[in-house]
């Protein structure tokens, strides 16, 4: 039976991550940086295309895990007949290595343990070259990788795998330390186990406690905003949706993307995320990032960008991996790069408002770049575009494209306003007010008394529920609410809610898949804006029940099979749930004015892919 989405927890070191089951294997790791191959893809295929497992020798061992304190750091204990163990996954980086390390420490009596490495390079195509090196260490090297492994315990090779076997006792600690260096570069000192997993507690010890306080919900938070900060890359300020390629949004379908990448929305609406929990250096980091990728012509902006700033993110496919339960294909990049999607600028613009709202130092060529944006804007803002969801049936009139491209001209304005900033304040102001017209002329449906998909459409969409969160109209507006009723009458399925009717909506692909976590939250978020309090604590409640052991979200939530499913995890899920956290904390005992808007602050901002 393999392991589904939620039996994995995520350790990483802010330039790679790696996914660790429950049985103690880890089936996937990134090498540095997020998007490039993986060493293990198990998670792919099988254990032949590359995985590490340290656990009892016995099958039926009591398993409970967590992560220590506020950290990424992992404990996965084992309890077996003769004893208990406990198994301590982190990842730290020292100056151009990368190493993941696995503490064994025996708790009670003895516990009989086993280990299987199975290394292979570019997602499971590349069978290394193995051999013993000078320090005790095992060497496996393919092209440009190479991985040292030193362990304490006797290892062999046997079929094509390295594998060994050893007993811990209580008051035992066994350390293996693997990591990954350029293989023409000389080779790094062993790293000490026990002094990185000080070294590492003390960093995200350090980073927590920067945070502001969070009242209610704080763990619960923490814990997403430490996925958040593991998707985030130390070096280049770069943030990538999830830490995972083709993991599917349907089992069996063909739904699978590359999401080790940096999509404005994503890195800008994580932004928001963070910098309410005060992370202002992440945000100073994004901005250098931004100026970075986007530099040139406005009229070259992607919708995304490698996680060092790459533009050219071909997508093909990987034949050889089976895929995750059968679901192919596999693809590595990602065609929606060529895409065009108006809400970017709106996401962009508004988080730079947002930023200098936080108190981020101004920038010179930061203001330049969005007086560019805002001008190509312009030029391209009733054209029709691919949306949010980033169909592939062609390109259309999306109503809540045009609702970004007006907020792209609204924060514009706002940040114009209030930091004296020079603008053509009144063309703009011009601009947004056409905008706001046109969308709310032809984007609304009077027969089904909803505003729609896209212009002439009769579809819904979830990405309607932004309209009050953004601020285009307020939520006691009567289309504001005549949207949620529709929405809640024809995307809700057991409570959660779709994107759109993937039956009806002409989006290239086969229907099916299951209900969108951030969409559901964005309904958390609207029953706020309703003051419709009760409901709004119970769907956020249920949606925290749909995490996983130690915390964590994937994409998607599959109500019959009550599985997750889609990339993982994902900063989507993590962020609004941040977001609904922190608006149901204002209500402040259901006591808001009616009408106010969901936050002035961060959250309030922007939409989701």
């Amino acid at each position: 039976m393999p392991n589904r989405i939620e039996d994995y927890a995520v350790i990483g070191n802010c330039e790679s991550l790696a996914l660790v089951s429950r049985d103690g294997s880890i089936d996937w790791m990134c090498l540095p940086r997020f998007d490039s191959g993986a060493c293990f893809a198990a998670l792919l295929g099988g254990p032949e295309h590359g995985r590490w497992l340290v656990g009892p020798a016995t099958d039926d061992a009591k398993v409970t895990r967590r992560y220590r304190g506020d950290t990424l750091i992992l404990e996965t204990e084992f309890e077996t007949e003769t004893g208990t163990a406990v198994i301590i996954d982190f990842m730290m980086r020292r100056d151009g290595v990368s190493d993941l390390i696995r503490l064994v420490r025996g708790l009670k009596g003895t516990v009989d343990m086993r280990t299987e490495l199975i290394v292979r390079f570019e997602y499971g195509a590349i069978i290394p070259w193995v051999m013993d090196d000078s320090g005790g260490r095992l060497q496996f090297t393919a092209g440009p990788d190479r991985l040292l492994l030193l362990a304490p315990v006797r290892l062999r090779g046997e079929d094509m795998k390295t594998v060994g076997e050893f007993t811990v006792s209580e008051g035992e600690e066994v350390g293996f330390a693997l990591n990954w260096s350029l293989s023409y570069r000389p080779q790094p000192e062993p790293a000490d186990a026990a002094i990185g997993l000080r070294q590492s507690e003390e960093f995200w010890d350090d980073w927590v406690g920067k945070m502001k306080p969070m009242g209610e919900w704080s763990s619960v938070m923490m814990r997403s905003l430490l996925t958040l900060k593991a998707l985030s890359h130390r070096e280049t300020g770069g943030i990538v949706a999830a830490g995972t390629t083709s993991l599917p949004e349907w089992i069996g379908g063909p739904r699978n993307w590359d999401y080790r990448f940096c999509w404005l929305r994503d890195a800008t609406l994580t932004l928001f995320a963070l910098m309410g929990g005060g992370c202002l250096g992440e945000a100073q980091s994004w901005r250098d990032w931004l100026i970075r990728a986007v530099a040139g012509n406005p009229d070259d902006l992607q919708i995304m960008y490698g996680v060092a700033g790459e533009r050219r993110l071909t997508e093909f496919e990987m034949p050889w991996l089976p895929g995750y339960e059968g679901s192919t294909p596999v693809r590595v990049g990602n065609a929606a790069a060529g895409q065009v999607q108006l809400d970017v600028y709106g996401e962009v613009l508004g988080a730079l408002y947002v930023a200098r709202k936080a108190g981020l130092q101004p920038d010179e060529a930061d203001w330049a770049l969005e007086i560019a944006l805002v001008d190509h804007l312009e030029k391209i803002w009733q054209e029709p575009d691919d949306g949010i969801w980033e169909v592939r049936g062609g390109r259309k009139h999306f109503v809540h494209s045009k609702v970004m491209a007006w907020v792209a001209f609204d924060r514009a304005i706002k940040s114009a306003e209030e930091f004296d900033l020079k603008a053509p304040l009144e063309h703009w102001r011009t601009v947004r007010d056409t905008i706001h017209a046109q969308v709310c002329a032809r984007g609304f449906d009077t027969a089904r008394d909803s505003f729609v998909q896209s212009y002439g459409s009769t579809a819904l969409d979830a990405a309607l529920l932004l309209i009050p969160k953004v601020r285009f109209l307020p939520p006691t507006d009567p289309r504001v609410k005549g949207t949620l009723a529709a929405i809640e009458k024809e995307l809700v399925r057991d409570g959660l809610v779709l994107r759109y009717d993937s039956g009806i909506t002409e989006d290239g692909l086969p229907p099916g898949e299951g209900a969108f976590l951030a969409c559901s939250f964005w309904l958390v978020d609207n029953y706020v804006l309703q003051e419709r309090y009760d409901e709004a604590h119970a769907l956020f409640e249920r949606l925290l029940s749909l995490r996983n052991d130690v915390g964590l979200l994937a994409e998607e939530y599959d109500p019959v099979g009550k599985r997750q499913l889609g990339n993982f995890p994902q900063a989507f899920s993590h962020l609004s749930l941040i977001n609904s956290a922190r608006n149901l904390m204002m209500t402040d005992g259901k006591v808001r004015p009616p009408g106010a808007p969901v936050a002035d602050s961060p959250p309030a901002e922007g939409g989701v892919r």
